[in-house]
């Protein structure tokens, strides 16, 4: 072979190598987003409070593999919410298949419950954790959803309360002025504001046989976590004296607070977010009555039962209207019922009992689902005592006449945690 042609061969043989070095880039992902806004569900509700996830971030740097590149930096990072398949990772952009990490959050459908505390923002959880976005601390921006709203946060799980009303955190309503509110965000431990709501006290049975006391201590109503928390217990009761079931030591003690010579207004909007106890015996209420009270006696005085629950129908909400018969004194109660579906049950989440009274109507909702319409019309052959300003009221009954008495399978201490209660005139 001549040198001429042994020349050409090694030339031939180093640019075949070169080309086989050489390749377009190989990129893991243009990107490899945590996903683009990532709702909280259709009203991504959490617990009670607070609003969404805090810029819940799909990891900690980014989405995808461990090593990949190809995106710019990837993102998924600080304000990455949600995502089809959730982002997540250690530090790595891009990545071939962006698969979440250990702490990925959100997912495609992130639940949260019905509607939410907030009308057109709502309010989401309170807590939240990265590894499942379970309603978050304080939240980006979250879509609302069936009208009651939600910041559900952009973590994508964000599960937590059922619904609420269409209010925006702090009170606003739409069509509607706030006269008077709680929104219990004193200190963890402290007592109910004194100047807003006083103590009933003792355990004469209420007229109802109920088995529990009624303190004025912390032990049984103090404000923690932004709830007011009502404490059914056993702890303590035989200290105090009963009169049911049979005069002597107690069983249970409890709290009933209320508004008297405090706050009382006639018609208008009367809400409350509340998750109420669960258990065979127990008699949780948000309730209203007329500030007449201590001159004209039950019924003449009129009740409103905005929320009245007994334990062994878990399920259900009673709505109800106590009023004198027409010429009497004697209680003629008008009533109706909202359940929810599915089994579900009212206290495993936070709701609002809300009616909107007028002097023509009284209506009856449970987040924001109206099921019941009261008129003086239909209140034939009683007396309609809704004409004149009421007052609030919220306890834990233990035992009665309705509820029956716990039995082995109550479990103590149970509690009801309020969120807030508002009132409100038309805005016209």
């Amino acid at each position: 072979m001549s040198i001429k042609s042994l020349l050409v061969l090694v030339l031939s043989f180093a640019a075949a190598c070169s080309n086989n070095g050489s390749g377009p880039a190989g990129s893991g992902g243009s990107q490899g987003s945590g996903g683009a806004t990532g709702t909280g569900g259709a009203g991504a509700t959490g617990g009670s409070k607070g609003t969404g996830g805090s810029q819940q971030s799909g990891g900690s740097n980014g989405s995808g593999g461990v090593s990949a590149s190809g995106g710019s930096i990837g993102s998924g990072g600080s304000s990455a919410s949600g995502g089809s398949t959730g982002a997540g990772g250690t530090s790595a952009s891009g990545g071939s298949t962006a698969a979440g990490g250990a702490s990925a959050t959100g997912g495609s459908i992130g639940t949260g419950g019905v509607g939410g505390k907030g009308g057109s923002f709502g309010t989401g959880g309170k807590g939240g954790s990265s590894a499942t976005g379970s309603g978050g601390a304080s939240g980006a921006t979250g879509s609302g959803g069936s009208g009651a709203g939600g910041h559900g946060g952009t973590a994508g799980a964000g599960t937590g309360g059922a619904a609420g009303s269409n209010t925006t955190d702090g009170g606003a309503l739409p069509g509607w002025v706030l006269t008077w509110s709680d929104e219990f965000n004193g200190p963890n431990g402290s007592a109910v504001d004194s100047t807003k709501w006083v103590y009933d006290t003792g355990g004469s049975g209420w007229g109802n046989n109920e088995l529990e006391y009624y303190t004025s201590g912390t032990a049984n109503a103090a404000v923690q976590g932004g709830n007011l928390v009502i404490t059914a217990t056993t702890a303590g009761a035989s200290s105090y004296t009963c009169s049911y079931p049979s005069s002597g030591p107690c069983h249970y003690t409890s709290a009933r607070l209320k508004t008297l010579g405090k706050f009382s207004q006639q018609y208008g909007r009367f809400e409350a977010r509340i998750q109420i106890p669960e258990g065979l015996g127990l008699w949780p209420a948000f309730w209203m009555m007329g500030a007449d009270i201590n001159t004209v006696n039950w019924p003449s005085c009129g009740e409103i039962d905005v929320m009245e629950n007994v334990g062994k129908e878990p399920s259900i909400n009673h709505g109800s209207l106590h009023m004198p018969a027409t010429g009497g004194t004697t209680d003629d109660q008008l009533t109706g019922m909202y359940t929810l579906s599915g089994g579900a049950k009212l206290g495993d989440g936070f709701h609002t009992y809300a009616i909107e009274w007028s002097s023509s109507s009284i209506t009856f909702y449970v987040d924001d689902m109206l099921y019941e319409t009261q008129t003086p019309q239909t209140a034939t052959g009683r007396t309609w005592e809704f004409n004149k300003p009421f007052f609030i009221l919220l306890n834990v009954a233990v035992g009665g006449t309705w509820p029956g008495s716990p039995d082995s399978t109550t479990t103590f201490p149970q509690t009801m945690k309020v969120d807030w209660v508002r009132a409100y005139q038309p805005a016209n």
